[in-house]
């Protein structure tokens, strides 16, 4: 767990910028087309990502919740993009502290919470594949480094079950072992890497 969280302090920020920049290129007549993510069209994927990564920051203080509920459309307020962004690097600034990644936190306020440090890798696995989610469904080639896209393979690989429990994820999709790796963290994650608009 240690170095699990020594390392999501290092890659918190780049997966941070990398979903940011994917959701800055999202044009206000596109919000609505269909993504690879269930039902979700790009707008949900686009205010799931924004308001869960408020919530991170939170969860990275230990401290309760704050902001909109889950229902609200940050879409639909102008220069929704560049709020994002704003927030994105002060929520990467947040997991940098090291108390950050040590003891229990929550995204809901519910206690007892989860470990810190899953919860930081959980985000920083959520920003890699919300961005491939909205990237597919725009036709956008998305840009993470290699090793960010590593280390979320190990970090969904040690999650993947319980968040299937609890629905996050469907069930895996078979992917070739010889695969892209981010094919194989998206198929790992219940997604069809294959999957066209």
């Amino acid at each position: 767990m240690v170095e699990q969280a020594i390392e999501g302090r290092s890659w918190f920020g780049p997966a941070a910028e990398a979903v940011v920049a994917i959701v800055r290129q999202v044009p206000e007549d596109r919000l609505d087309a269909p993504t690879p993510c269930s039902d979700w069209d790009v707008r949900t994927a686009v205010n799931h990502v924004v308001f869960w990564n408020g919530r991170a920051a939170d969860a990275a203080a230990k401290t309760p919740p704050s902001g909109p509920d889950e229902d609200h459309d940050f879409t639909a307020e102008p220069g929704w993009a560049d709020r994002f962004a704003e927030q994105a690097a002060a929520t990467a600034r947040a997991w940098q502290d090291p108390d950050a990644w040590t003891g229990t936190t929550s995204l809901t306020g519910t206690e007892p919470g989860m470990p810190a440090a899953v919860i930081g890798t959980m985000m920083i696995v959520e920003c890699v594949l919300h961005g491939w989610d909205i990237a597919t469904a725009l036709g956008i080639e998305p840009r993470f480094d290699p090793r960010l896209v590593e280390y979320s393979y190990e970090g969904l690989s040690s999650i993947a079950e319980m968040g299937r429990q609890y629905g996050a994820f469907g069930p895996e999709v078979a992917v070739p072992e010889d695969a892209p790796l981010l094919d194989r963290l998206v198929g790992l994650s219940g997604r069809d890497p294959y999957w066209k608009p």
